[in-house]
């Protein structure tokens, strides 16, 4: 089978297409052969020796989502068949062998059934953005612990950078659980995206006030704020409401104006998909799945993310176009569907 590797950290051309060995079925396993691969930035970082730590030697295969067809199952796997529709998570964590490849093993826990009107780009899509964004949705004291419709009814949420991957899958998680949803953009363009992905009040942070057009908005201010940016601090705590919470699912190093929020009761949590408990893990990987087949997660630029497709022997310039910021999902397209 084809794959891409690399043998040592550094930029997109460290990447490399070779032939592998099938990999075989253990116990309690399932082999899926990828369609498609996504891109997210922690899979350029890990590329690039900046990732996660995870105490994997190299070389290994990049990519931690995508989607296909389960292939073989391993001994013990009951509630999956050959030719089932299929998307999987973090499969290139803690391992050697991500999604860039034309088949992986993973445990049968981190292999997801979708129904067989589920596109391929849906499933490519989910994995860290959907996670991570369920997790920020939840990760409040007061919850819910998992999402479902009317689990977030009543709450406000604002979604900061709602025109990229997590911002799009937060706003439509947020719109499937009952959420009043506010988000801010940095373009024309990415206000129509976000308005596609359903949020109900668009603000451009470059030609708008943000705290006067949030307080304009919801006068009480947002329950949960989905934060990508640590610097948006001092505004998140100028508009959330009391006893609301921040979750922030980025890294840096960022002063806390701590009597702000002490005068609030705001909480301040710090979201990384990777390392949630396994139970926190479980209800998102439950809740995405029933929001996919539900048809409220979608992708595409009517949904308000566009795919970018590359071929596998193209996934340098696939790589080099997460780095470069591109606005949409960027996909590689393994297998035929």
């Amino acid at each position: 089978m084809r794959a891409a590797v690399f043998n040592e950290p550094g930029p997109a051309s460290v990447l490399k297409i070779v032939d592998r060995e099938l990999p075989l079925t253990g116990t309690g396993e399932v082999r899926v052969r990828i369609v498609l691969s996504a891109v997210n930035p922690t899979d350029t970082g890990t590329r690039a020796g900046r990732g996660v730590p995870d105490g994997v030697a190299l070389p290994r295969v990049p990519n931690q989502d995508g989607a296909g067809v389960v292939d073989a199952l391993g001994e013990g796997v009951r509630d999956l068949e050959a030719g089932d529709r299929v998307w999987v998570w973090d499969a290139g964590y803690g391992r050697v062998n991500g999604t860039a490849q034309e088949y992986v093993v993973l445990p049968r826990h981190q292999v997801v059934r979708m129904n067989d009107d589920i596109g391929f780009e849906v499933g490519a899509a989910l994995g860290i953005p959907a996670l991570t964004a369920h997790r920020c949705l939840t990760v409040a004291a007061t919850g819910p612990a998992r999402l479902r419709p009317g689990a977030l009814a009543g709450r406000t949420v604002l979604v900061a950078g709602g025109a990229g991957a997590v911002g799009n899958a937060a706003i439509q998680l947020a719109k499937w659980a009952g959420a009043t949803v506010l988000t801010t953009v940095s373009s024309k363009e990415k206000a129509a995206l976000a308005l596609a992905a359903g949020a109900d009040a668009v603000i451009d942070y470059r030609e708008e006030d943000v705290v006067s057009r949030v307080r304009e908005i919801s006068p009480d201010g947002p329950d949960l704020v989905v934060e990508v940016n640590t610097a948006n601090l001092d505004l998140d705590l100028d508009v959330i409401a009391s006893g609301g919470n921040i979750a922030i699912y980025v890294g840096g190093e960022f002063r806390v104006p701590s009597f702000k929020a002490m005068r609030k009761n705001v909480s301040l949590d710090f979201v990384l998909t990777y390392t949630t408990l396994p139970a926190e893990k479980a209800n998102a990987v439950a809740a995405v799945a029933e929001a996919v087949n539900a048809g409220a997660l979608r992708v595409g630029e009517e949904a308000g993310l566009p795919i970018l497709r590359f071929p596998l022997d193209r996934i340098a310039e696939a790589h080099e176009a997460v780095e470069n910021h591109a606005v949409g999902k960027v996909v590689i397209a393994v297998t035929a569907p």
